[in-house]
């Protein structure tokens, strides 16, 4: 029988198992970087390179209406967010998000943060131990809410980042960590759509053009406005991702602590460095496993064919290690993007294609530009990193330091 007709077995509990290894062991055996195979129960076609990202975000190819998973949206995009629309309706709801990226907000966001993170400091320095992982959350969750517009009495930061983090780190693990994620979720939902609510009736003030002001007004359509629970959601969409950031705090003060040496460039405020290191931590460390797409026509891929209804999968990971692409994948290197950018269909741990008008993650800059302000603070920092359990795990998604990275004696700089 043709190889490319062959019965597939369904491969979910591989992938539950495996974890980020799941797709790329099986990219290995393909000289085509093409695998097909089967997702919860449906069809699935595996593609990854940069063709393969623009084949993956062609919008005659793929939609993400009906595409992501209901666990995933229970817990990590929310019901109705803008990661499930397609067309103009995606284009419409992207404008709520788009003026963010403006280099003066990304500006101000990254202000906010760093006042947290200092202010931060000098507590850290009267404790016995900080688990920076945890202690990231808590910077990140003040400084966004502060640049957001959120009024002080409605962010209580610690319970609030404890909630963001972990819709985050329990969207794709069934157990203990899934079902603190829907919690957590339907908490911080329901508190925002009050939120939402209070200032749409004037009880609460909005400041002119913050982010709660532009959700709290935004419409789809002149005659369409968000009703409150989707207009939380979209709020937590600006701030879960940004609260995600922990993650690659822990992942850079990991990789300061392997790779010594580049802690003397970050120091010295080296622009082009910081932001050389803030790529390579994001295409060397694991986050996003791979991205996936309803299939709405028949397709053909190299060779290989998944029909509507099917599922296109990107192969995010394996293509951040793509020995093809970077040379040396598995060596942390952030020199390779000094001699030039990465490409914008290469570098794709938040999806690849154009933030404007595709679904690549629109807070992408707001990630590089405060990893590239973190990872100098950090460097800064003076600290001890006492034995601990540094290992991270690959069948864990997403994946951290299993200790969160504790240090002591934190001294400010």
């Amino acid at each position: 029988m043709d190889a490319h007709r062959r019965p597939l077995t369904d491969r979910t509990l591989p992938l539950l198992t495996e974890g980020y290894a799941w797709l790329p062991d099986r990219m290995r055996d393909s000289a085509d970087r093409v695998v097909r195979t089967r997702l919860l129960g449906r069809p699935a076609l595996a593609v990854r390179g940069p063709d393969a990202v623009r084949f993956f975000y062609d919008e005659a190819h793929v939609h993400r209406h009906g595409a992501v998973p209901a666990p995933v949206l229970d817990t990590l995009f929310g019901q109705g967010a803008v990661h499930t629309l397609d067309g103009d309706a995606h284009r419409a709801r992207k404008e709520l998000f788009l003026p963010l990226l403006d280099p003066d907000r990304v500006a101000g966001l990254t202000e906010h943060v760093t006042a947290a993170w200092d202010e931060a400091v000098h507590d850290w320095s009267g404790r016995d131990r900080v688990v920076l992982f945890d202690e990231a959350g808590v910077v990140l969750t003040r400084g966004v809410c502060r640049w957001a517009g959120l009024p002080g009495e409605a962010v209580d930061a610690e319970p609030l980042a404890r909630d963001l983090i972990a819709m985050v780190d329990g969207f794709a693990s069934p157990g203990p960590r899934h079902l603190r994620a829907r919690r957590a979720r339907s908490r911080q939902e329901a508190r925002t759509a009050r939120l939402i609510e209070d200032v749409r009736s004037g009880a609460v003030t909005a400041p002119d053009g913050s982010v709660l002001e532009r959700v709290a007004r935004h419409r789809d359509a002149p005659d369409r406005p968000l009703d409150a629970r989707t207009a939380a959601v979209e709020l937590l969409n600006v701030l879960r991702p940004t609260v995600a950031v922990s993650w690659f705090v822990a992942f850079s003060a990991h990789a300061l602590h392997r790779w010594p040496a580049h802690r003397e460039r970050l120091r010295a405020g080296d622009d082009a460095f910081a932001t050389a290191f803030a790529h390579e931590v994001r295409r060397f460390y694991p986050f996003a496993p791979f991205l996936g797409g309803r299939v709405v026509t028949d397709l053909t891929w190299r060779g290989a064919s998944v029909p509507a209804g099917g599922i296109l999968l990107l192969d995010v990971y394996g293509q951040n290690h793509d020995e093809d692409l970077w040379g040396d994948p598995y060596t942390f290197r952030p020199e390779r993007f000094l001699d030039r950018p990465p490409g914008r269909d290469e570098l794709i741990p938040q999806g690849g294609a154009d933030p404007a008008t595709g679904h690549r993650c629109p807070g992408e800059r707001i990630t590089v530009g405060l990893l590239e302000a973190l990872a100098v603070r950090l460097a800064r920092l003076e600290y001890t990193v006492p034995v601990q359990d540094l290992r991270i795990p690959l069948r864990r998604i997403p994946t951290r330091p299993r200790s969160g990275f504790a240090v002591t004696g934190v001294r400010a700089p």
